[in-house]
């Protein structure tokens, strides 16, 4: 099935992130929850869940997106 227009776009931002993007700068960037759990159900990406603790404050839960060999290969697929 072809990616559509906004899959295209969240794959290519995780492609040029070297280390994932966080969910949470995924949705910012106008990204719907449905649509990113759509790519991690087709193989096109992964998620995983983080405890980070930014300064000396208390730790929280981030999820982390990254993209998958087949979703590259679907991103660049003609």
């Amino acid at each position: 099935m072809p990616l559509t227009t906004e899959q295209r776009r969240a794959l290519m931002i995780l492609a040029g992130a070297r280390n994932g993007v966080t969910e949470a700068l995924m949705l910012a960037n106008g990204f719907q929850t449905k649509m990113l759990a759509g790519l991690v159900l087709a193989g096109h990406a992964t998620v995983v869940t983080e405890t980070v603790r930014a300064g000396v404050g208390p730790t929280m839960k981030v999820e982390r997106y990254t993209i998958t060999d087949d979703g590259r290969q679907a991103l660049f697929k003609r």
